[in-house]
């Protein structure tokens, strides 16, 4: 377990640390792409640690799962948004801040800036209902805690960068899904929303179910 604890507390600094603050220093070290291509190497050794340490941690329960569908419920609309979020149009994806002051509010963005985020945060919120023990809370807690922290991040790195072409897109989006909409700052307009996409979001879900047990 303690293990694991060290590969989630890892996880969480990297993103909070190396990802926050310390990012504009590396930057102007390593440049943009090796800043990039270390983050990137970092991540993926914080992925391989947590999933490694995971596997080896003993069970130590805290709750009873809940009734699959609400996970399978959690699960589904995070593919879903994943899939509209590989749009051309999302600005708070990676190497979008190379669109300067084009920041279209359509399609997800309308329900949320940050649909990529929302869909690892409504995974790991899934898991973590049916994982009622410490090693869930810390594979899938340090999961979730980044990805939130994720959007708070990225719109302070996007405001300045981009100042008030920034300002007036999270002025008519929100980070909450639908809060933009409810609070009359924003419109919904389905149409802008690619069938196809959701029918992807869809299919994913189907694979990942069918390969769960494997994978």
């Amino acid at each position: 377990m303690l293990s694991l604890a060290f590969a989630a507390l890892y996880w969480v600094l990297l993103h909070l640390g190396v990802a926050g603050p310390l990012r504009p220093t590396l930057v102007a070290r390593l440049g943009e792409m090796g800043y990039r291509g270390v983050f990137s190497a970092l991540s993926a050794i914080g992925l391989a640690w947590l999933a490694l340490a995971y596997r080896g941690a003993p069970y130590e329960p805290l709750w009873a799962p809940v009734p699959f569908w609400i996970p399978a419920v959690l699960v589904l609309l995070g593919f879903v948004l994943l899939a509209y979020s590989l749009g051309p149009s999302n600005p708070t994806q990676v190497g979008a801040e190379r669109m300067g002051d084009a920041l279209p509010v359509a399609g997800i963005t309308r329900i949320t800036r940050h649909p990529m985020l929302w869909a690892f945060a409504l995974w790991a919120l899934a898991h973590l209902t049916v994982n009622g023990h410490w090693a869930g809370v810390l594979l899938f807690g340090a999961i979730l805690v980044t990805a939130l922290n994720g959007m708070v991040s990225i719109d302070r790195k996007r405001a300045a960068q981009l100042g008030p072409a920034w300002s007036d897109f999270t002025h008519r989006t929100s980070r909450l899904p639908f809060a933009a909409v409810l609070s009359g700052r924003g419109q919904l307009a389905l149409g802008e929303l690619a069938p196809w996409r959701l029918g992807l979001g869809i299919v994913l879900f189907v694979a990942a179910l069918w390969l769960h047990g494997f994978l």
